[in-house]
């Protein structure tokens, strides 16, 4: 994190949860604040936040966190189920939306496996709802990863028994 980047403070992360599960909206915590939550602590700061929600409360979702003073922000890949929200402070939200039918076969949005959906942990001594620790390791191959990447799915794969993935063996070998 740069030093001009604003921080997505736990507390922050806490109050959006709180208002989701105030509003009977399920949410699930992804990315960085999602590692964190699965190993029960926070281990580096954050510059935004990452949640995976049911596509039906995006349009609530959006309206609640307006009143709050977010705002949608643009980026290349913004789509209706992969947007980011930004208030005054700085503070980002990055929201994953996905849609599955009556048996869990994801039929529209993000392409969250159904069983990923199914981790927990804690952010500051609050319980919550996040990627599965299996999945959350999954998520983090396939793609150029950097040295908060190699933190994270180590801290993972140490506190689960997960097996380090092969490009991070590789990456540990040449770095460590």
């Amino acid at each position: 994190m740069q030093e001009d980047e604003p921080e997505m403070t736990a507390q922050e992360v806490i109050k959006i949860v709180q208002l989701f599960e105030e509003n009977a909206i399920e949410v699930y915590i992804d990315g960085g604040w999602g590692v964190d939550a699965l190993l029960g602590k926070q281990t580096r700061t954050h510059t935004d936040l990452d949640i995976a929600v049911q596509h039906k409360d995006v349009a609530q979702i959006k309206v609640l966190l307006e009143t709050r003073g977010y705002q949608d922000r643009l980026c290349d890949d913004t789509r209706d189920c992969n947007f980011v929200l930004v208030d005054h402070q700085g503070n980002e939200i990055d929201i994953h939306s996905y849609t599955f039918d009556s048996t869990g076969n994801h039929v529209y949005g993000i392409e969250y496996p159904y069983d990923s959906l199914s981790g927990h942990g804690l952010i500051a001594g609050y319980p919550l709802r996040c990627i599965s620790p299996e999945w959350m390791v999954r998520f983090h191959t396939g793609y150029a990863f950097d040295e908060n990447d190699y933190r994270d799915v180590k801290a993972l794969c140490d506190h689960f028994g997960i097996t380090l993935p092969l490009e991070y063996e590789e990456f540990e070998k040449n770095c460590g």
